[in-house]
């Protein structure tokens, strides 16, 4: 029988597939493995069940991907939920503007969340969610231990197959369960069917959540620009589009050029200066990503 369904997890060359409610675990079928394939969690998939093991099946066909996110590794978001602690750790506006950067070049809608409001004073939490709020993202400051700020955040993502995203230690799985209580046991039991102990996030998981998906992701300290090329980061600033016309020359890189309309608006504290710290500093490190691959 032919079914179609969504991957909502992959481990060792099996593939685990929702299809209308029923897990259904899967490997690839012969044909695809002779021709190149990309598949991972998120993607929608055709296959054959098994007709004397109704659990089991073989993956026919990938269908066609909306978007497709390198790290975490998955395809077919509506939304990626880009988390980050407002203290212990840290807040770190490099490793924030380096996620919404690949966000940005995946052509994947996102969203940003601030945990730990209940460790930071009310102008720290509003300071740093204004910068991005400014620049048109949607910014919400949560407190898995209070409350704060999850209704909002539960209602915004009904519906949506949401990743979220962002290093160890930020209460991504703790803003998870304050979301949906049970949500992590939920992994633990799909787990269980794969032979893993108790939850620990290694792989990218989806679980049912309120007419739609949420997934927690491996966490990651180091946020790699590999696939990026200098000339393009730029374009993953929104806000300098609107001063680029200012610019002398076009392209501009907006950073030794004397007549810059990007430079003259972070002076003016039109474009926040955590901001273009951030565009240096990456696209220093993706002119030497650029120079170590030409050796």
């Amino acid at each position: 029988m032919v079914k179609s369904g969504l991957v909502v997890r992959s481990y060792s060359g099996y593939y685990y597939v929702d299809c209308d409610g029923t897990l259904i675990t899967c490997k690839v079928k012969g044909h695809m493995k002779q021709k190149r394939f990309s598949l991972c969690t998120g993607d929608r998939v055709q296959l054959e069940v098994n007709p004397d093991q109704a659990d089991e099946g073989m993956i026919t066909a990938v269908l066609p991907r909306s978007n497709y996110l390198d790290r975490p590794t998955v395809a077919n978001l509506d939304l990626l939920v880009i988390t980050l602690a407002l203290v212990h750790p840290d807040f770190s506006f490099l490793i924030m503007d380096k996620l919404l950067i690949l966000a940005e070049a995946a052509k994947v809608h996102l969203l940003i969340v601030l945990t730990k409001a209940d460790l930071a004073t009310e102008e720290q939490s509003e300071a740093i969610a204004a910068v991005y709020r400014n620049i048109g993202y949607e910014a919400f400051v949560i407190s898995s231990k209070t409350g704060q700020g999850i209704d909002a955040l539960r209602q915004r993502l009904a519906g949506k197959v949401t990743a979220f995203g962002g290093p160890s230690g930020v209460g991504k799985s703790s803003a998870l369960n304050a979301i949906q209580p049970g949500v992590l046991r939920t992994t633990g039991e799909i787990s269980s069917k794969i032979s893993r102990g108790k939850h620990t996030t290694r792989y990218t998981e989806l679980v049912p959540f309120n007419g739609g998906y949420l997934a927690d992701t491996p966490g990651f300290g180091n946020v790699l620009m590999e696939n990026l090329e200098p000339e393009a980061l730029p374009a993953c600033f929104p806000e300098f589009k609107k001063y680029e016309k200012k610019c002398k020359f076009s392209p501009c890189s907006h950073t030794h050029e004397p007549v810059c309309g990007v430079k003259d608006a972070v002076k003016e504290n039109l474009i926040a200066p955590s901001r273009y710290e951030s565009y240096l500093s990456i696209l220093e490190e993706l002119k030497e990503n650029k120079a170590r691959n030409r050796r």
